[in-house]
């Protein structure tokens, strides 16, 4: 462990809207120094939003950030909106923001579903990327998918695994993510809901290595319907990639360094899939951190992160090829 921490709590020094089209209008927010290098955030879920802790990972005196929520989630409109919102719509949106904050490149930050955003990204437009670094990477392989929706997570928490199921008809626990899918389009808003903490509830038990909260599957509010559904949304179409895009398209990634974070015991994204990726992404530092799981908040990980964005913002920002 490197003892680096996360950095004092700081607010926007500028807060926006932007509108990407479909009706679709995103929350952004600049924070740090506005003469800093620069770097964006990608938050997880998808569907989860960017939240206050996240600025906290990068040195507000080096850095100038941009945190935005994607389309549906947190504070952008329409919460939980499903029309135009796939991968290719997310990757145009981060390169909209790039042009509006008027950077040439930027470091790009994400985590879990961000990782995957950020991979995306950075196959898409890789002379945009100074740098990359990633926190349990997720590619949308169907074996990953399966792991964790199908059978592999399930047998280290059957219990858990159970209430995830609770809502579901003996017939439709062969296919979970198709069976959710219609719970949570039902037009009864109380199936909806009950869906959508079932939903939520089996990954936020998981994503600690000390497990998550276990209070009993319930209702859920308007934040965590959104959630469930986009992410749902997206599980349900193989996030709208082809099967091993990510992995295959690496190769795109030459050039740009970067680092991987991940938790020896992470159970929602194993590490079979990031020592993949470091393997066909030479330039990756690959740091695995033996007491955590899949959270960024979990001693170890933090601190890697944090050395991380320390260690970019501190080296010469990557020349144009």
């Amino acid at each position: 462990m490197n003892g680096a921490k996360p950095y004092p709590a700081i607010e926007p020094y500028r807060t926006g809207r932007l509108a990407v089209g479909d009706g679709h209008e995103l929350y952004w927010e600049l924070c740090g120094d506005p003469r800093g290098r620069p770097a964006v955030f990608l938050h997880g879920g998808p569907g989860s939003g960017s939240a206050p802790h996240h600025r906290r990972l990068f040195d507000p005196k080096r850095y100038n950030v941009l945190l935005f929520d994607q389309r549906g989630a947190g504070r952008s409109t329409p919460l939980g909106g499903l029309q135009a919102n796939t991968t290719e719509h997310l990757v145009a949106d981060i390169e909209r923001l790039r042009e509006m904050v008027g950077a040439e490149r930027w470091l790009v930050f994400g985590g879990s579903w961000g990782a995957t955003l950020a991979l995306a990204y950075a196959e898409t437009y890789p002379e945009r990327v100074d740098a990359l670094v990633l926190r349990g990477v997720f590619t949308g392989r169907r074996t990953e998918i399966d792991w964790f929706y199908r059978g592999g997570a399930n047998l280290m928490f059957p219990d858990h695994w159970a209430d995830f199921l609770q809502p579901l008809g003996e017939a439709d626990r062969g296919d979970p993510v198709a069976a959710y899918n219609r719970l949570l389009a039902d037009p009864d808003p109380a199936i909806r809901q009950r869906a959508a903490a079932a939903w939520s509830g089996w990954e936020r038990r998981l994503v600690t290595l000390r497990g998550g909260p276990a209070g009993r599957v319930g209702t859920a509010g308007p934040t965590t319907a959104a959630f469930a559904a986009i992410e749902n949304h997206y599980v349900h179409n193989a996030l709208f990639l082809a099967e091993g895009q990510l992995l295959a398209n690496a190769g795109r990634l030459a050039g740009i360094p970067g680092t991987i974070v991940q938790g020896r015991w992470d159970v929602v994204t194993p590490a079979a899939t990031s020592h993949a990726l470091a393997k066909a992404w030479p330039e990756a530092d690959y740091r695995v951190v033996e007491s955590a799981g899949h959270a960024f908040t979990e001693a170890g990980i933090v601190e890697e992160l944090v050395a991380a964005t320390d260690r970019f913002a501190d080296s010469n920002r990557r020349e144009p090829s």
